[in-house]
């Protein structure tokens, strides 16, 4: 088969429209304010883990992720209006229960595995939230999910190569990449 260089042309430029689409709709889904959100709370929190006392420590993490949460759910129910379809209700319900019995397994897994310490345990919650992530993006939009493996693959590194310096490597690299990412989306797409 043979292709005229205007025929390539064409379908490059084709491929690159549907591409800068794909970006826009991701931006403008409001996927990046969760993103930073969410890296807000690990660097915070993650930095804090490596630092304080466990007391403080857990005091940070429980105000941060209930301000997160509540300020992703507010978000998340603003930006819903702006795209609502008949079957949004259904989808909304499926994922909360998707991701209810995640965290209801992983918390069984933990139970299970009994991790040696709080490393173990924090690798295992966030793996899952990792396969959550990854199978959100499989089932509605892979372009979304993508990064959920760069993720994990750093939290990996952090934990088998540096574990004195995990929880900061998590805070700065993970953490801290979320908000970059978040933020290159929001600009850049």
């Amino acid at each position: 088969m043979n292709i005229s260089p205007n025929e390539a042309e064409e379908a490059l430029a084709a491929i690159q429209k549907v591409t800068q689409k794909t970006r826009h709709s991701i931006s403008s889904s409001g996927a990046y304010i969760f993103l930073i959100i969410t890296g807000a709370i690990w660097l915070v929190g993650f930095v804090a883990t490596q630092f304080l006392p466990a007391p403080v420590v857990g005091i940070i993490w429980t105000v941060t992720s209930i301000l997160g949460t509540v300020l992703g759910i507010l978000l998340g129910m603003r930006r819903g209006r702006h795209v609502r379809a008949p079957s949004t209700a259904t989808y909304v319900k499926r994922i909360g229960i998707f991701w209810l019995l995640l965290i209801l397994f992983c918390i069984a897994i933990i139970t299970v595995v009994q991790p040696l310490d709080g490393k173990q345990q924090t690798m295992i919650v966030i793996l899952f939230i990792m396969i959550g992530q990854t199978a959100m993006g499989l089932l509605f939009s892979f372009s979304t999910s993508w990064w959920a493996l760069p993720i994990a693959a750093l939290a990996l590194t952090g934990y088998f190569l540096l574990p004195g310096i995990f929880y900061l490597w998590m805070g700065i690299l993970v953490g801290g990449g979320m908000i970059a990412l978040g933020v290159y989306i929001r600009v850049r797409w």
